[in-house]
């Protein structure tokens, strides 16, 4: 089996835009959002138990930025590189470096993108290819790290290291910049293209000027395979995740999936815990806290609003959302306790895959540097096309918000 690497932004009609958390798919698309969910953490348990008729690949995910599109307008037969905006109705396509200049006039995004413009065509691309920019040229410094030599280069917020005295290392430093395909594109038009996540870099002409790769690496089995004991310790989590979710009240479940507003409360408040670096492990505090904290944050809407029309309509609103989680306590310590279990079992999937390493990951400090995780990884359903995050939430989501950036140095 072949992992490949695959990274995201959101998804509109086949174009490959944001990725979800596993976790989250139960507020998400309820009842069918959580079957998936443990559909595929039991596909990739027995992918790591080395059974071979899994039907879910895994990705990594690079923290590359910025996110490049490059290829061939198939309106027009010309080359373009372009940034997320490729897909809109009026899309920013830039066939020369003064489309570039009219277009992203920002001096860091200006000129990654003129770089990409004058090199990536030498790559032979037929079809319209996404990735994440790793480094140019200017970008890859030297560092010491536990008294060993790297390159290292820091496109976010993790910082990428490759032993100096490598051949990795020597065709980086000879190369313009560095990009991680992910996704291809096909269609007659931009605004129709769908996107897939079966990249063949194979047919790309090499070239000194371009590090690039699909970020797929070699197959985890036989290093990064579970033990008998770890598969039954999955097994079992994911066993009182289906019981769990059993006992859940579909009707709870739909009303969180079919109302945005109900969603977003629920998810932000989620995300101030990992903000904070906070597990959840009460449940019912984290419910009577999350209601506290909507209600706070109601009320506040209420006390701003200027006109007494505004007000009486947010009381209204406040009365309708305060009865759903008045109502559905229960119901969400229920749905509280099935997201711990899927994100039991995730993380066992990701501290195995992370065993598979060929670049070194760290977080800048004050005081130098700090191993870390790679980003996450992706799940893609290969029969229905479905792709989620595994993403240590609390590991990765922290270092987002706390580590300096390359700009800090």
């Amino acid at each position: 089996m072949k992992f490949t690497e695959y990274l995201t932004e959101a998804k509109k009609e086949g174009a490959n835009l944001h990725l979800e958390h596993i976790e989250d798919e139960v507020l998400n698309r309820g009842v069918v959002g959580t079957r998936d969910a443990i559909n595929f953490l039991q596909s990739l348990r027995d992918m790591l138990a080395g059974h071979s008729e899994s039907r879910v690949n895994i990705t990594t995910k690079w923290d590359g930025a910025p996110a490049i599109f490059c290829g061939i307008n198939p309106e027009n037969d010309q080359f373009f590189v372009g940034t997320k905006g490729v897909f809109n109705a009026n899309p920013k396509l830039n066939y020369t470096d003064e489309d570039i200049d009219n277009n992203h006039p920002s001096a860091g995004l200006n000129s990654k993108l003129k770089v990409a413009l004058r090199y990536l065509p030498k790559l032979g691309i037929k079809g319209v290819l996404q990735g994440d920019m790793m480094f140019t040229k200017g970008d890859i410094d030297s560092e010491v790290i536990e008294g060993q030599s790297y390159i290292t280069f820091q496109p976010n917020t993790i910082v990428y290291a490759v032993p100096s005295e490598t051949k990795l290392a020597k065709t980086m430093l000879s190369a313009q910049l560095g990009v991680v395909f992910h996704t291809s594109y096909t269609g007659k038009k931009m605004a129709d293209m769908k996107a897939s996540f079966n990249i063949d870099i194979g047919r790309l002409t090499p070239t000194k000027d371009v590090w690039f790769r699909d970020a797929s690496f070699t197959d985890a089995s036989g290093s990064a395979t579970f033990t008998e004991e770890e598969t039954q310790q999955l097994t079992t989590i994911l066993s009182l995740a289906g019981r769990t979710f059993q006992t859940i009240n579909a009707g709870t479940l739909q009303r969180l999936a079919t109302s945005e507003t109900l969603r977003i409360y629920v998810k932000t408040f989620n995300n101030t815990k990992v903000r904070e670096g906070v597990t959840i492990k009460d449940t019912n505090k984290h419910v009577l806290d999350l209601i506290r904290w909507v209600e706070a944050k109601l009320n506040k809407d209420i006390t701003d609003a200027k006109k007494e029309e505004t007000k009486q309509k947010r009381t209204m609103e406040k009365t309708e959302v305060m009865r759903f989680f008045r109502q559905n306590a229960a119901q969400l310590k229920f749905i509280f306790d099935l997201q711990n279990y899927l994100v039991d079992a995730k993380l066992m999937i990701v501290r195995k895959l992370e065993t598979i390493k060929s670049i070194g990951t760290f977080v800048r400090t004050d005081d130098g540097f700090r191993i870390t995780a790679p980003e996450g990884f992706v799940a893609v359903d290969k029969l229905k096309g479905n792709a989620v995050k595994l993403v240590d939430r609390l590991e990765f989501s922290q270092a987002n918000f706390n580590a300096q950036k390359a700009w800090d140095k």
